[in-house]
């Protein structure tokens, strides 16, 4: 494989790019309230959201790496293991903002912000981290500073972060999710119960 880096930051290569990471995922009411808030944005940016996107709305929890090709049976036995041996109780979560990231001119991240404040999902985000990188899982996104966030979609402008009616949703369970890069999929490879004994995923 060539060391020539492309410009998206992957080495070039014919092979299929994925990504790894943990994620929490709303309900089914708390996806939608987010799909109203994105319409409503995305009409006063005079763009449109993409109808499939609901279904791939997620916090990320911690980014476990970029893979050109398979990504090694290694790191996902690794990755289980960790979440196998979690165990913690559920909590809710909630987003009452929402702003805008840097990105690239024209392709900015739309947010829901507003859930840093809740010290159980913090502590939450903080263990799984540290056991992750206990377990030698160093090659992601390591936070120094954990912001949680839900993305809506991609907007042309930036927006003033305003408040917004809260979107909330009780969180019982976490899961790994694969995603296929270029393709705007997702596929599942674990889901955990934050109320169940240690060891009991539900992973292929």
């Amino acid at each position: 494989m060539s060391g020539q880096l492309s410009l998206d930051g992957f080495a070039e290569s014919s092979l299929q790019p994925y990504s790894l990471f943990f994620a929490l995922l709303p309900d089914a009411i708390a996806a939608g309230q987010a799909a109203g808030v994105a319409a409503e944005l995305a009409r006063s940016q005079e763009t449109q959201t993409r109808s499939d996107r609901t279904a791939r709305f997620h916090v990320t929890l911690f980014h476990v790496g970029h893979f050109a090709g398979e990504i090694p049976a290694g790191t996902l036995d690794a990755a289980r293991a960790v979440a196998d041996g979690l165990s913690m109780s559920p909590f809710d979560i909630g987003f009452d903002h929402v702003g805008h990231f840097a990105g690239k001119p024209g392709n900015l991240p739309m947010v829901l912000l507003g859930a840093e404040s809740q010290p159980a999902l913090m502590a939450f985000q903080a263990t799984l981290q540290d056991r992750l990188l206990r377990a030698g899982l160093t090659a992601g996104v390591v936070h120094k500073r954990f912001t949680p966030h839900l993305t809506l979609f991609y907007g042309r402008q930036p927006i003033e972060t305003r408040p917004i009616e809260p979107i909330r949703w009780h969180v019982d369970s976490f899961v790994l999710l694969r995603s296929v890069i270029g393709q705007s999929r997702y596929i599942e490879e674990g889901r955990w119960r934050l109320d169940a004994p240690a060891s009991t995923s539900d992973t292929p």
